[in-house]
């Protein structure tokens, strides 16, 4: 079967409750603190044909699909997210460096850095946080809300309301912060406490 037939005729119901059950054990393995069940559960999903055809899925589905990486590739064809599934793989992986672009800052002249990854790291980017979403998202902070699945605005703006509304609620909010907070963050906390294959974390 030809590459853009195989990508036209993906049962993507099926490719997404295999991933769903893949996370769902790995929640449980955290909950019960099995470690060495959550990593090897994260092997499973990693390596899992279905969980890199929804990687790519997920790239080409967001704004920046046609915004290329500095090997200038994007996947526009059924025939190219195929290709891209089945080329996806932790072996010898080495990110390749980002696409440096200059954004306006509304009402201001400075402008803000952005590093654009090829599509391919973005695909490999969406396949391990597949991994690392049941662990973050068992252990996160309940009053976090940002950048978490299935939580939005809406979310975070109830929360405050129902915390603020009451007689004996506190009358100050305090707003911060963290200037260029990736850039300063000790990336070797991360290397060491972060759940994951350190030879992807280490090469990204």
């Amino acid at each position: 079967m030809q590459l853009k037939d195989q990508w036209e005729d993906i049962d993507w119901d099926k490719v997404e409750k295999h991933v769903n059950r893949l996370q769902t054990r790995i929640a449980k393995a955290v909950r019960s603190g099995k470690w060495n069940l959550v990593k090897r559960l994260q092997y499973l999903l990693t390596q899992s044909h279905f969980a890199k055809l929804l990687a790519v899925k997920k790239v080409n589905q967001n704004q920046g699909k046609r915004t290329a990486g500095v090997d200038g590739e994007t996947w526009s064809s059924p025939k190219a997210k195929m290709k891209a599934a089945l080329s996806l793989t932790d072996k010898k992986y080495v990110s390749k460096p980002l696409k440096r672009v200059f954004i306006e800052k509304p009402g201001k002249k400075k402008k803000r850095p952005l590093g654009i990854p090829t599509m391919y790291d973005r695909s490999m980017q969406a396949l391990y946080a597949m991994a690392l979403e049941p662990i973050a998202e068992t252990l996160g902070d309940r009053r976090s809300f940002g950048f978490r699945k299935f939580r939005s605005t809406h979310d975070a703006c109830e929360y405050a309301f129902l915390y603020l509304c009451k007689k004996n609620s506190p009358v100050w909010v305090l707003e911060g912060d963290i200037k260029g907070c990736f850039d300063t963050i000790s990336h070797q906390w991360l290397i060491d406490n972060i759940l994951l294959d350190k030879s992807v974390l280490n090469n990204s």
